[in-house]
């Protein structure tokens, strides 16, 4: 991979509103990103003219996964003069593309949401299995997970230890996959409660080659 380039992750519930797209827009044009993996977009069909609003002239090729009515969603858009995608392939929950720099190897990114619901999740489990036997080659595996692999990932002592931490821990045994640390909080999501419940959600795993 080309470990001087830039990916933005974030779930914005929701780019269907103007006013939200533009509020986006505002806050990404900072990072410096070359490659933008929105989640939970809400919407079915994305244009161009909607990216352009969202991110601006720079972010000139796109593709997305269409949320299911205004359920879920996953938008991926890069900077054509920075990268090169191709190759796109997509599962219920996952986007993945080819990913070429000018300076480094191929390498694949899978974007990923995942449901809610616990008898969802682990049917979505499967799912990064399937893109990887496609998917062969240097991998970065990220976006929304909507579950944690360890305690400290979340605020408090409420935990799914046995059937979701443990699912979710062998599957990342099984594909020998790295987490990246992200910048920002510690946390990524919260219930809105007082005191809150706070989790991390949002992760990035790569493979070692």
């Amino acid at each position: 991979m080309d470990h001087g380039l830039k990916i933005a992750n974030w779930n914005v519930h929701g780019i269907n509103a103007r006013a939200r797209r533009i509020a986006i827009r505002s806050l990404l044009g900072t990072t410096g990103a070359s490659i933008v993996c929105l989640q939970e977009t809400k919407m079915e069909l994305i244009s161009s003219l909607v990216v352009l609003e969202l991110l601006g002239p720079d972010f000139d090729d796109y593709t997305y996964l269409s949320a299911l009515g205004t359920c879920g969603g996953i938008l991926l858009t890069w900077k054509s003069h920075a990268v090169s995608i191709m190759d796109h392939e997509f599962t219920a929950n996952t986007l993945s593309t080819k990913v070429t720099t000018p300076t480094g190897s191929p390498w694949w990114i899978t974007v990923v949401y995942s449901p809610r619901s616990d008898a969802d999740k682990i049917a979505f489990l499967q799912e990064p299995k399937d893109v990887r036997a496609s998917c062969q080659g240097p991998w970065l595996l990220c976006g929304d997970f909507n579950l944690i692999y360890r305690a400290a990932d979340k605020s408090n002592n409420n935990l799914n230890r046995h059937m979701m931490m443990g699912r979710f821990r062998r599957l990342l045994n099984d594909l020998v996959l790295n987490e990246l640390n992200l910048n920002g909080r510690r946390y990524t999501w919260s219930n809105g409660q007082n005191p809150p419940t706070l989790v991390l959600l949002d992760r990035f795993f790569c493979t070692s080659d």
